[in-house]
């Protein structure tokens, strides 16, 4: 029975079915008693594991063949070969030797050991060199001496060297680990980053535990309390390239170093609850719990729902929900409060959000939903002043957050009456808490009736009566949301006549204002973000010139935490949101029935909205939103990504503006977008992609390495249920980076981009068809292209000869010139063109006929690359036809500037044709 396996298994091995030849040899390996038959099964599946390279499970198959006999050679040479592939030289070299003393004649062994010999030597003098550059740089940084620029320079070097694997490991052996926890001990913010940095680059498999343990959480947590955002920031990636080491969230193979590790789940809890103890410490410095929070945002909730196990999140709730809350319920005008960013209160709300949305079941909702009830009722409970707008703010963070469950808190008994009074309240601080829960209380309209009742009379009469202006704004924008009900349908409107406009009128001359307080001007926005659901303000505001700088420089702040208003506002002015269709029929309808039809605003049409984008990008609209696009994350929600995609959609509209928008750094800022966010967010930043690749130089637009991350939303948008704008604006930008250089060509191939092109080349519609037809021209010089047109078995070919023959000169001069270029390239097809359709020398002659120029120009390259083909029937062929007396015509033709390269054309074939034997000598044709 293991000899029949066997011999099944070298019979796969022999056809290249080497999955099926594993197989075999495995269970011929599990029922083999004897141990030299055994040896060579090992022997053989090692080979199958080098092809597929495997090259751990190869060695390891060679080595119990070799246990078995120290002299089998291909056992040994086995071993080598895989060795060598997992970078074990030393040990590849000695197996070499042995197989070169065994047969010391044979020259593969002795070739072998010469290169491996080589690249020994080569590496000891690189690690030497490399270990000597790594003490120097040390001794540059510990000395106090050096000066500032040599410092940097050899901070930057290590950090470089850290992010290779040899110069991280040559790091690792020079006791690097303990010199960087020296620099960090220094307290210098400089040598701490430089530390840190490296440490992030080393943090790889095995050396991510062992620094782990070198360096401690404690320390790591300590780094990240301080107060300097870089260093804060540095951490942050340090604990999620050490998480990801432990989690496997690293996929690079590391051998057998891997083995190392232990059940890295007790350090994930260390890590964890480290994490939520800076989230409420008041050690920890704004930027340190900013970073302590994205951790928890990033690595808690599940990635996909599919995942079964979200035990991290129902851990961190029961461990570190208070501590959450107790940062959203900061008021920093008051005393003693923890120290904050502009941003953290907000990422905790996302936090917060991400938390809640992870949880499987209703008890596990209600647990989280009791654990929010307890706190707010015992810190409501102390009847302190100061504690009620705590437990008022925490509410305003939930509302932020997982809204159901800060709108079942504000239905409570008691809370809203506790806003009435801090409403009434003498102190500034206690009506803005007041005010600002209303306004977050009022987001979700259809369950923001109990507010609705409430809270437009209160609002009223705090904006009537308070001097504050501090308040009157935040007022203002409760009255703005509550007022914005109907969103941009004209006939829904709860505000008076005119008012709408006097309130945006109000909120532009605050966010002008800079003796506000920028807090305070962030407020105008949020108002102005729902008084642009109204066509009228959407026009004053565009005109308002100070008034967008304004709220440009506020977006390109430190406070992130505005982005989603702006982002409204451009939406709403640019009118990029969804719209409804409608059908006049149901209009009619609705009207004979008495029911509401919602009506455009005579600004909402579209003349009105070109203007606005264009006053938009003349005020630097796109460098605002390519400093948005770069916020983190944990705030730059997909949501807002998705509405950022769809403002600059609008803003690429008109093929005048995309120079405007390139210059401004648009290109750049629509990557990340297409990469990431919501799938409609994607395609359309893919979109605006397209649209600028196709009309500019890709280096400028998309610069250094960022033009090769264009190609994947391109290829991305021919997928067939795009629409066919789409469709037809990324094959013109394919065409466009096709004709740039080889390297993006390559890209394109890579992409899979190939199959889709060759479907839009058959597609009815004459512009897809053509945009298709001139991207694979500018493809064909690829190799891998014209090894698609070489297989058999597809109409590829055929099709290209076939679109030669269009009635329409671009479609041919795309499908001749590919045709011209990829049969100069690979001469078999000059034969397989005239085997694929019979009406390929009608074409052909059409195409030498041709009027314009560029065409027949391209069908004469054609004839002479088959004259050229080394197919002397084919060659006898063409010119015993009609081909012969076209040739002659178009040769003998005077010199013409307008046709000059047809003319030479045609001369360059009549002489092949002569060189060929086929025709006489001609004298009487201009010399070329």
């Amino acid at each position: 029975r293991t000899a029949s396996t066997q011999k099944e298994g070298n019979k796969h091995f022999q056809a290249g079915d080497i999955d099926k030849a594993i197989e075999c040899y495995t269970k011929a390996i599990k029922v083999c008693q004897d141990k030299k038959v055994l040896a060579v099964i090992y022997r053989n599946r090692s080979a199958c594991y080098l092809k597929k390279e495997n090259y751990a499970n190869a060695a390891s198959d060679a080595t119990k063949a070799i246990d078995v006999d120290a002299k089998d050679i291909k056992a040994l040479y086995r071993r080598c070969q895989a060795l060598e592939k997992l970078g074990k030289l030393d040990m590849a070299f000695k197996d070499v030797q042995r197989c070169a003393t065994l047969e010391p004649k044979n020259k593969t062994f002795l070739e072998t050991l010469r290169r491996l010999g080589a690249e020994i030597q080569s590496k000891l003098k690189t690690t030497f060199s490399t270990d000597s550059r790594v003490q120097n740089m040390f001794d540059i940084l510990f000395d106090e001496e050096s000066e500032k620029d040599k410092k940097e320079k050899a901070a930057n070097n290590l950090i470089v060297l850290s992010r290779e694997d040899a110069g991280a490991e040559r790091i690792f052996q020079n006791n690097g680990v303990t010199l960087l926890l020296n620099m960090i001990e220094t307290g210098k913010p400089e040598m701490i980053l430089a530390a840190v940095r490296t440490l992030s680059g080393m943090c790889t498999g095995h050396k991510a535990r062992v620094s782990h343990g070198m360096v401690g959480v404690d320390k790591m947590c300590s780094i990240m309390a301080l107060d300097n955002e870089e260093i804060a920031l540095a951490a942050c990636n340090l604990f999620q390239c050490i998480n990801d080491s432990l989690t496997g969230g690293d996929t690079r193979e590391y051998g057998k170093e891997a083995d190392l590790v232990m059940d890295p789940s007790k350090d994930l809890k260390t890590i964890l609850l480290s994490l939520l103890e800076m989230v409420a410490s008041k050690k920890v410095s704004g930027h340190g719990r900013d970073q302590a929070l994205n951790l928890l945002s990033k690595n808690v909730p599940r990635k996909e729902k599919k995942e079964q196990d979200h035990s991290k999140t129902l851990f961190t709730i029961d461990h570190g929900l208070k501590k959450i809350l107790k940062v959203c319920g900061q008021v920093p005008e008051l005393p003693d409060q923890l120290p904050l960013t502009e941003n953290t209160q907000l990422i905790a709300s996302v936090l917060l959000n991400k938390l809640y949305d992870d949880l499987k079941c209703d008890p596990e909702r209600n647990n989280f939903r009791d654990i929010c009830d307890e706190y707010i009722k015992y810190v409501h409970e102390t009847f302190n002043m100061d504690k009620t707008i705590h437990a008022i703010n925490c509410i305003s963070g939930l509302l932020q957050g997982p809204f159901d469950v800060g709108n079942a808190l504000v239905g409570r008994q008691g809370i809203m009456e506790m806003m009435v009074a801090l409403c009434g309240s003498e102190r500034e601080v206690d009506q803005m808490v007041a005010v600002e829960a209303l306004i977050h209380a009022s987001s979700k309209m259809s369950r923001a009736s109990f507010i609705i009742t409430n809270g437009v009379s209160l609002l009223k009469d705090i904006y009537k009566q308070t001097k504050n202006e501090k308040i009157k704004i935040r007022a203002l924008v409760g009255l703005c949301k509550l007022g914005s009900a109907g969103g941009d349908d004209y006939s829904l409107r709860q505000f008076a006549e005119g008012s709408t406009e006097k309130l945006a009128k109000q909120c532009r001359k605050w966010l002008c204002n800079p003796q506000i307080d920028t807090k305070t001007r962030k407020w105008a926005i949020e108002g102005l973000a729902y008084l642009t659901n109204d066509a009228d303000v959407k026009d004053d505001f565009v005109e308002d010139e100070p008034a967008m700088q304004a709220m440009f420089e506020l977006a390109k702040s430190r406070d992130k935490t505005i982005l989603y208003a702006v982002a409204c506002i451009l939406v709403n002015c640019t009118n990029s949101y969804e719209k409804k269709e409608i059908l006049p029929e149901l209009v009619q309808l609705a009207k004979f029935s008495k029911q509401h039809v919602p009506e455009q605003h005579p600004k909402d049409k579209k003349d009105f909205v070109e203007k606005r984008v264009k006053r938009l990008l003349k005020a630097g609209v796109t460098s605002a939103l390519a400093v948005m696009v770069k916020a983190d994350n944990t705030i730059l929600t997909d949501q807002t990504k998705e509405m950022l995609a769809r403002v600059f959609l609008a803003l690429s509209e008109d093929p005048r503006d995309r120079g405007t928008i390139v210059a401004q750094g648009g290109g750049k800022a629509l990557i990340p977008l297409a990469l990431e966010g919501t799938e409609a967010g994607k395609v359309k930043a893919s979109h605006v992609i397209a649209k600028i690749a196709a009309i500019s130089n890709p280096e400028i637009a998309f610069p250094g390495e960022r033009v090769y991350e264009v190609i994947r939303p391109l290829v991305n948008l021919l997928h067939t249920d795009r629409d066919g704008m789409q469709n037809y604006e990324a094959l013109r930008g394919l065409t466009n980076l096709a004709g740039f250089s080889e390297k993006l060509r390559v890209k394109i191939v890579k992409e899979k981009a190939l199959p889709e092109i060759e479907n839009y080349m058959f597609e009815e519609n004459d512009q897809i068809r053509l945009a298709a037809t001139e991207c694979m021209c500018n493809l064909v010089t690829c190799k891998e292209v014209q090894d698609r047109y070489l297989e058999d078995g597809n109409d590829k070919l055929k099709l290209l000869v076939l679109l030669c023959g269009e009635d329409d000169d671009k479609l041919q001069i795309a499908a001749a010139g590919a045709l011209a270029m990829i049969t100069a390239a690979q001469k078999k097809l000059c034969t397989k063109m005239t085997l694929v359709t019979s009406q390929w020398l009608e074409i052909l002659q059409r195409l030498c006929l041709h009027t314009n120029a560029q065409v027949q120009h391209r069908g004469l390259v054609i004839v002479y690359n088959m004259l050229n083909s080394d197919n002397s029937d084919l060659a006898k062929k063409l010119i015993e036809s009609e081909l012969l007396e076209i040739l002659s015509v178009v040769g003998k033709a005077e010199d013409n500037p307008k046709r000059q390269e047809a003319i030479d054309a045609a001369r360059t074939c009549l002489v092949k044709a002569m060189d060929l034997g086929l025709i006489k000598p001609f004298t009487n044709f201009p010399p070329k």
